[in-house]
């Protein structure tokens, strides 16, 4: 069995990555939305589910919100709440895709109208993110056209900017603005922030407190999204991931499905580039589990991530740059491929047991009966976000 190095172990010890509210509640496509026995009722059920997650694995110590799917009255108590079980609150999540203002655009409408009633929604987010203790607004926007000629592209990145310098403004000293780009989806002409480029462009302009964030699912096919980790590392600019898999477009799946060697890939640049355990470096999860139980596939991803981050860890750093350093193709890419061909799941049980965790988090989970006690516990639940 692979001995995993103390050092590698202790870097693994400090990983976070954080869940989305919204992963724990119906979802699915605009063809149908799937209900599941035991769904939340409401976000305080929503963060007891996520709770179970961090409780099996130690590996996801805050939940991130999103509203208005997460509104509630009081978020003092939502935050004690989340305290008591042992988790934080989390990002912040705008949005400004399911209002009927919001048809033909939000931040980048000409209806100053309807663009201050976007821009007033994230004051209203930057208001809660006082309440919850949350560091970080992120923004992703459903906007762009359909047909050429249909908007005034430019014209819409001026409004956008405009909008987020607004907003910006808002922050606190110790909060940020983190914008999300994807290229295609509702929009499908152009899309008004369609890749990582023109998130930089925008946040670029803003100042020190706005990153991107990068989505591993918002690329076209064939992207070298490790290429662009790299880079906005490299700039100082990469603020946050959300980790997904996707096999065709944005498909949201368990990361680490479609490709865990992407995964395996990402993760090396984000260890090479100073990212892993980094505060300027959030690692969420951004996934809809159609068809499978919502904390068990949380359990999974978070693993994955673990798993692939081990990996990367393992990469023989001075045999690698020697190969580099002589052109020795073939063998700088039998140092990363040995790596990534290690099985560290032995390893990683070992270890979990060795911190009182249960050296199988999956099995853990379905002997502990939760599920079957919010199934029979909850009735009428469709706490989601698409199919709420």
């Amino acid at each position: 069995m692979t001995t995993l190095p103390a050092e590698t172990l202790q870097a693994l010890e400090g990983q976070g990555i954080e869940l989305p509210s919204w992963a724990f509640g119906n979802s699915g496509t605009r063809f149908r939305v799937f209900g599941t026995p035991g769904t939340p009722r409401d976000p305080f059920e929503k963060i007891a589910d996520a709770a179970q997650v961090n409780r099996y694995t130690a590996l996801a110590p805050s939940v991130a919100l999103h509203i208005p799917w997460d509104k509630v009255a009081d978020y003092n108590a939502l935050r004690a709440h989340a305290e008591d079980l042992g988790v934080a609150l989390g990002t912040v999540n705008s949005n400004t895709f399911q209002d009927e203002d919001y048809k033909f655009g939000a931040l980048t409408h000409h209806d100053d109208r309807i663009r201050s009633k976007a821009i007033d929604h994230h004051f209203e987010c930057i208001d809660i993110m006082h309440a919850t203790g949350s560091r970080d607004l992120k923004i992703w926007l459903a906007e762009g056209s359909n047909y050429p000629g249909q908007n005034d592209m430019r014209a819409r990145q001026d409004r956008l900017q405009d909008s987020l310098q607004q907003i910006y403004a808002r922050l606190g000293d110790d909060q940020r603005l983190v914008l999300e780009y994807k290229f295609f989806e509702p929009s499908f002409y152009h899309t008004d922030v369609p890749d990582w480029g023109t998130s930089y462009a925008q946040v670029a302009a803003l100042g020190d407190k706005a990153m991107v964030c990068l989505d591993t699912g918002h690329h076209a096919p064939g992207t070298n999204i490790e290429f662009i980790v790299m880079q906005l590392l490299r700039l100082g600019k990469l603020g946050s991931f959300d980790f997904n898999s996707r096999f065709y477009a944005d498909d949201d799946l368990i990361v680490g499905a479609a490709d865990p060697f992407q995964l395996f890939r990402i993760l090396f640049e984000v260890v090479r580039g100073g990212g892993l355990n980094n505060p300027d470096v959030a690692f969420m999860l951004d996934q809809c589990h159609n068809i499978e139980d919502k904390i068990p596939g949380q359990i999974r991803s978070v693993l994955n991530v673990q798993e692939m981050t081990a990996r990367a860890l393992l990469v023989d750093r001075a045999a690698l740059d020697a190969a580099q350093s002589s052109n020795d193709v073939l063998a700088a890419n039998a140092v990363f491929m040995d790596a990534f061909y290690t099985d560290v799941r032995p390893a990683l049980a070992e270890w979990r047991e060795s911190r009182g965790l249960p050296s199988d988090p999956m099995a853990a989970y379905a002997a502990s009966g939760y599920q079957q006690k919010i199934a029979a516990d909850r009735v009428g639940g469709t706490q989601a976000g698409w199919g709420a």
